[in-house]
């Protein structure tokens, strides 16, 4: 894994502040420490440089919320933790953000979604190795491996992707990003059951 893992490559203006009051945390605190119990999201001595991995984000009235830059590695969430990205521009590379916390390197991907299917409501990019590794097999699609994560070739690789689809449930590999793993679904539990499907579909496959 290269040396980057895990840093902002976006143009970030992050001013802190609040989270939006109407925002709904819970599922995105139950399935976090669902990922982490399953080590979809988290982080390990040995892997990805020692760096927390995985992020997870939910819709709000304006923009998205989502977790913190290097916050996959503790137990829990807490609000603050946690970020607001209140506007994006993929094709400019800039990320406009507030709350308590500044935006994961990943925000610019999730981003990118909420921006194409307006159904979607949460989002989910965890690290597996299992399932990444198996993409194909699980007729996943996948982004080119030319295309780095938290970049503009990336985002608009998930832009094609999805326009190829348009469902608002769904998920993807990323072929440039070692292990990297994205579900999405109309609401958290509909991203995050689509997670652990794939993974209980890729682990019978490991064992066949």
């Amino acid at each position: 894994m290269a040396e980057t893992e895990g840093v902002i490559r976006y143009q970030l203006d992050y001013r802190p502040g609040r989270l939006p009051p109407e925002a709904d945390l819970a599922g995105l605190f139950r399935w976090f420490s669902r990922c982490r119990d399953r080590r979809l999201i988290g982080r390990e001595p040995g892997l990805y440089a020692g760096l927390a991995y995985g992020n997870i984000s939910v819709r709000t009235f304006r923009g998205f919320i989502i977790s913190g830059t290097q916050t996959g590695g503790k137990p829990r969430l807490t609000p603050d933790d946690l970020a607001w990205v209140e506007d994006l521009s993929p094709e400019h590379n800039r990320v406009r953000a507030g709350g308590p916390a500044r935006p994961s390197s990943e925000a610019m991907t999730h981003g990118q979604i909420y921006l194409e299917l307006p159904a979607v409501a949460a989002v989910i990019h965890a690290h597996s190795p299992v399932i990444w590794r198996r993409a194909q097999a699980l007729g996943m699609p996948m982004t080119p491996a030319e295309a780095a994560y938290g970049t503009p070739e990336m985002a608009d690789e998930v832009k094609r992707l999805l326009g190829a689809t348009r469902d608002s449930e769904g998920a993807f590999a990323m072929g440039g990003h070692e292990d990297g793993i994205v579900t999405y679904g109309p609401d958290m539990d509909s991203a995050g059951n689509r997670m652990l499907d794939l993974l209980a579909q890729a682990e019978a496959l490991a064992a066949s």
